[in-house]
């Protein structure tokens, strides 16, 4: 049984410590930088900072085909190719690491004509106060809350003029503007 201590002369690894067996974190990314032997990009540097953080989200070949399906240049939503997108990227047995939030970002950045971040200031805003549903497993039911949060902000963008592509950054920092003393829940 090894010793705990830092004096060297009293100091046993084991043959399973020195092989890191139980090793585990980032399974995929940790290789990835481990092995990586180039200049260094800001991308490398992203990648660090997301395994240090212990945020990476690999995406599965099937998601990438249904997210490719969206055409940027696209300017009505596809409510059936949405609702499988994010079935595909919701359900922890396809995909594990994104929920609701990173999915909405994801799509945004796909098209933001018809798509937004889900945001509870920008939710707040445009529901009279009211704050955004509090997280749910079901699948369903977080598909049915964001389609409803983009269909309640196309409307506020077409009363007030706002342009869609913009509105999440627009109303997330009209309601930091005018709700600071409000608190988020």
């Amino acid at each position: 049984m090894p010793l705990k201590t830092t004096d060297s002369e009293d100091f046993y690894i084991t043959d399973s410590e020195i092989r890191n067996d139980d090793y585990n974190y980032q399974q995929i990314l940790t290789p990835k930088l481990d092995n990586y032997d180039n200049d260094f990009t800001q991308e490398i540097i992203n990648e660090i900072v997301l395994w240090k953080v212990n945020r990476y989200v690999t995406i599965h070949n099937e998601t990438l085909l249904l997210l490719n399906k969206i055409n940027k240049a696209d300017r009505i939503l596809n409510e059936d190719l949405t609702k499988e997108i994010l079935i595909s990227m919701l359900t922890k047995q396809k995909q594990k690491g994104i929920r609701l939030p990173m999915a909405s970002t994801i799509l945004r950045f796909k098209n933001p004509f018809i798509y937004q971040i889900t945001d509870q200031r920008v939710y707040r805003y445009i529901t009279n106060g009211n704050s955004l549903p509090a997280y749910t497993t079901n699948v369903n039911e977080q598909i049915k809350i964001y389609l409803d949060y983009l269909n309640r902000l196309q409307i506020i963008c077409d009363k007030h003029n706002i342009p869609f592509e913009y509105s999440d950054r627009i109303l997330y920092t009209m309601d930091k503007n005018h709700n600071k003393a409000e608190k988020l829940k």
